[in-house]
């Protein structure tokens, strides 16, 4: 795994730790607590998840026009000879 996405990683596990000790320390009701922390991992969750889908876009895209491109130089190079 490359750096950046450990990095991105690790501020990610750090945000859901941080939201959930806040959410353990407020004053509240435990099933109102609960609640609140269900619902915070189901949008983290969800946005986790939409991030990967971006990045698998990215990542295809990427790929494409990579391949496209070495086709390029290959079409290019045996011109040349």
């Amino acid at each position: 795994m490359k750096i950046t996405a450990q990095i991105i990683l690790g501020f990610a596990a750090a945000a859901v730790a941080g939201a959930a000790i806040g959410m353990l320390l407020a004053p509240e009701k435990g099933t109102d607590l609960q609640m609140k922390i269900k619902d915070g991992a189901q949008d983290w969750l969800n946005q986790f998840s939409s991030l990967l889908n971006t990045g698998r876009d990215v990542a295809a895209q990427v790929k494409s026009k990579t391949q496209e491109e070495i086709q390029n130089l290959k079409a290019e190079f045996n011109e040349a000879n």
